[in-house]
């Protein structure tokens, strides 16, 4: 997938996605491993129904972030959400610098999304956006659970399909947790990992 395939382009200088495409194909090895994490995830799924506190999820927000690659390159970006009141849509976008190796690299998202309020803690979620990391650009499509907890105490399940030019498309899953100190400021974590890599997420987010 092409994002996971740029940790193998900037370790090697930036050499460009022509560089990172031979080392991109899943091996049997990495298939077992993605088929584990996703059985994993969909275990935390089942668990998501049994909370049973009502607590309102906001849609609208901003977020600085410290990502990391594979556990081992680093970026900083922001990412917010804009909820459009009563019709369930709400749009979303992030950017993301990575560097490594004297390489630099910008990840790009807007998009999309739908929420349905399945009961008090429960949203079942949709999305939709177009992705650019640097000279590649694709989409993302996902689909997945945001419930709560408790009063202050959110999770998130996401299944995702991305796709870019000149890279095959990869399904890839999301697990999150976000913690609310108050009404307005909380912090998140989440990982996103695929057959090959993991991206790690730690944000501090504001609410509105």
């Amino acid at each position: 997938m092409f994002i996971f395939c740029w940790v193998v382009v900037l370790r090697r200088g930036g050499d460009g996605v022509s560089t990172a495409a031979p080392f991109c194909g899943p091996s049997k090895t990495e298939e077992n491993t993605i088929m584990k994490k996703t059985l994993i995830a969909l275990a935390l799924v089942a668990l998501l129904p049994l909370s049973a506190q009502a607590a309102e999820r906001s849609y609208t927000y901003v977020e600085g972030t410290y990502n990391n690659l594979d556990g081992d390159v680093d970026g900083f970006g922001v990412r917010g959400s804009f909820d459009f009141g009563t019709s369930g849509l709400y749009g979303l976008g992030s950017y993301t610098n990575y560097s490594e190796n004297n390489a630099d690299a910008n990840f790009w998202e807007l998009g999309l999304g739908y929420k349905h309020q399945l009961n008090d803690s429960l949203d079942l979620i949709a999305e939709g956006a177009y992705t650019d990391f640097d000279i590649v650009d694709g989409y993302r499509a996902s689909v997945g659970l945001r419930s709560s907890f408790s009063d202050n105490v959110e999770g998130l399940l996401k299944a995702n399909y991305r796709d870019g030019s000149d890279l095959e498309g990869d399904f890839t899953a999301t697990a999150g947790l976000l913690v609310n100190f108050n009404e307005t400021w909380g912090m998140s974590g989440e990982v996103e990992f695929d057959d090959s890599a993991e991206i790690y997420t730690v944000g501090l987010r504001a609410r509105f």
